[in-house]
């Protein structure tokens, strides 16, 4: 199986703009992105929410792979989301506990190189008992530029957003 890699570039942990939640300006209590990390990877289901061609929104549930600091999935060429994507590749991946969510803001890029794919295979093969396909289908890599994270119970001392690249 594949090793977890650091992300590359270490976002910027700071808190959301949420205004009348009493969201705190002290860092106490915010969440690592370590934890971030652990549940982007241990999640089995993701939401994802992409945009129609006429600006409605569209959500469905994927499995999918946190690896190398970025989100893989793959789907059919025909379904909505890939129809989406390929007009605005803009989205939104979530993780499946909404009790102790992490939501992901990226661009989703469609991968052509199939040895990326084949270098997966061995974490979908131990996450989900089969392989991501035979490469005939898209693949898909979402880059973050935003993170929001927090846990129910101890909302609002743990919502925290991690921004990457330009959005510092």
């Amino acid at each position: 199986m594949l090793s977890l890699k650091k992300s590359k570039v270490e976002p910027r942990s700071e808190r959301p703009r949420i205004p009348g939640y009493g969201i705190s300006k002290s860092k106490t209590g915010m969440l690592t992105w370590e934890w971030a990390v652990k549940t982007l990877t241990e999640s089995r289901e993701y939401w994802i929410v992409t945009v129609r061609p006429d600006g409605r929104p569209h959500a469905m549930i994927i499995w999918g792979l946190w690896f190398d600091g970025v989100f893989w999935f793959g789907t059919g060429s025909k379904t909505q989301k890939a129809r989406n994507l390929a007009k605005n590749p803009n989205c939104i991946v979530g993780t499946q506990n909404a009790a102790e969510a992490v939501i992901l803001e990226g661009v989703a890029e469609l991968i052509t190189d199939p040895g990326l794919g084949k270098k997966l295979e061995p974490m979908s093969l131990s996450k989900y008992g089969m392989s991501g396909g035979d490469g005939s289908e898209p693949l898909y890599r979402v880059r973050p530029s935003r993170v929001f994270g927090l846990i129910e119970k101890s909302f609002p001392k743990t919502a925290t957003r991690w921004t990457f690249g330009s959005g510092q």
